[in-house]
């Protein structure tokens, strides 16, 4: 990649060492937090990548008059994205975090680029059907961008010490609100720069560069890596802290729990549940809230890139407060139990609380506020998720991640598909009566969790 050196203090230099090793991200002994800030980056583009459909909707469905079919068209992301994960997750632990991150950023990012052709290319190709050329690429984009939860789970388990395992899950899943939060003002930004079209080649360009700094600076292990020092990499695989029982990943061990023991859990069956039900709040924010405050409060696009955010504020702050208060529980209460499902159980409860409270309102102030609140609510405790996947087995993480993701993102098809459904029979007050007993039923299944036993953790 010399293309991207040049000659520094008298000698040659790569862009990204300047930036990331010679500079203030490169503290001596602390290598592993450029690992998780550069999961952040990737995660936040991931979103905003998959957001941008949104914002872009006034000018497709104008363009080829898709107003009945756009529940179908933000779905047809899930059907991809379901499988990506669970075959991503397969292969973090069969090849490694390193080789699927390269491998799906850089397709997806080239499936984002072509998005912006798909409605041309269903209409030149496939009998003049656009909904069918969207339909192949939102499918596509999906499943190139599934494996990512399971390769950061994967690289999380290779990277974090025990103590500070929630913590560093939450760096890389903050990619999510804050992707979510940004994708408002550079989705606006880009469509007004370069026009729909041209923000979809801009974001997949954005992509392939990280892709190309991922390459040069991340190893599976940090054994491997030779940016780590010995006294970090001493810190990475500390016992200190240790719960009984409680195990860490060992780089030397090969023989992997085959990818069916999963079901044997009850542990994670209860969290794929909650998971799921976490899930299609999500998206169902993700994915109808622009649309919802152009139809209901009449914004137009150009005042969206500011409102858009407003919803996301609070869940970037809540979603590593979340995972900090799990670490301070756990090491405060020595029970896996009540640090990974406490925090949830009461939280969902509130999210759903916020959500029915909208109902009563009629201001865009009050709506807006009471969104942010429920949504920081929700991602309270949505890092937890993944981190006990990485309790239960953090040999087997990519595989388990994969599964959990496979199932989880269902709602990515379920929660846009039928929300469109429900908004055009009922209108929007059943999109969040629909958010509300899905936080219910999260915490239901959170408070199942809490009554069976954590395999990694003392009771």
């Amino acid at each position: 990649m010399n293309f991207i050196s040049f000659i520094y203090r008298g000698k040659r230099i790569k862009v990204y060492e300047l930036i990331f090793l010679k500079g203030g991200w490169n503290m001596k002994g602390n290598y592993r937090y450029l690992i998780m800030t550069l999961l952040t980056t990737i995660v936040m583009i991931n979103f905003i990548d998959r957001g941008a459909l949104s914002y872009a909707q006034e000018f497709i469905i104008e363009e080829y008059g898709l107003n009945e079919n756009w529940g179908q068209i933000l779905g047809f992301f899930g059907y991809g994205y379901i499988f990506g994960g669970f075959f991503g997750g397969l292969l973090a632990d069969k090849k490694g975090p390193r080789y699927i991150w390269i491998l799906a950023a850089t397709t997806w990012s080239v499936c984002a680029m072509l998005l912006g052709i798909a409605g041309d290319i269903g209409i030149a190709i496939f009998g003049g059907s656009a909904i069918v050329g969207f339909a192949i690429f939102r499918i596509l984009f999906g499943l190139f961008e599934g494996p990512i939860n399971a390769a950061q789970n994967a690289t999380v388990g290779k990277w974090a010490a025990q103590k500070d395992k929630a913590f560093m899950v939450s760096m890389g899943q903050l990619g999510v609100p804050l992707g979510a939060l940004l994708t408002a003002p550079i989705a606006v930004a880009l469509i007004s720069a370069f026009g729909w079209k041209g923000m979809y080649i801009t974001l997949g360009l954005v992509g392939i560069v990280w892709v190309i700094i991922w390459f040069k600076v991340f190893t599976d292990y940090p054994e491997d890596n030779p940016h780590v020092t010995k006294e970090e990499l001493e810190k990475i695989r500390s016992a200190e802290g240790l719960l009984e029982s409680e195990s860490a990943v060992n780089k030397s061990n090969q023989a992997k729990t085959p990818w069916y023991h999963f079901f044997k859990h009850p542990t994670l069956i209860f969290n794929v549940l909650a998971y799921f039900s976490f899930q299609f709040i999500s998206f169902i924010n993700l994915t109808w809230t622009p649309k919802y405050l152009q139809d209901e409060f009449g914004f137009e696009l150009s005042s969206l890139w500011y409102i858009g955010m407003i919803p996301w504020i609070g869940a970037c702050i809540t979603i590593l407060l979340g995972a900090k208060l799990s670490d301070l529980l756990r090491r405060k209460t020595n029970n896996l139990r009540i640090a990974r499902t406490s925090i949830g159980i009461v939280s969902f409860f509130l999210t759903a609380i916020c959500f029915l409270l909208i109902l009563t309102v009629n201001s865009p102030g009050a709506v807006l506020t009471l969104m942010m609140i429920a949504n920081g609510l929700a991602f309270l405790p949505s890092t937890l998720f993944w981190v006990i996947i990485l309790d239960t087995d953090p040999d087997n993480s990519g595989s388990y991640s994969g599964i959990t993701h496979f199932f989880v993102n269902i709602a990515a098809i379920v929660a846009p598909t039928l929300t469109g459904f429900l908004v055009l029979r009922y209108g929007y007050d059943a999109m969040f009566i629909t958010a509300a007993i899905a936080a219910i039923l999260s915490m239901v299944f959170l408070t199942s969790l809490a009554r069976s036993p954590l395999p990694q953790g003392t009771e």
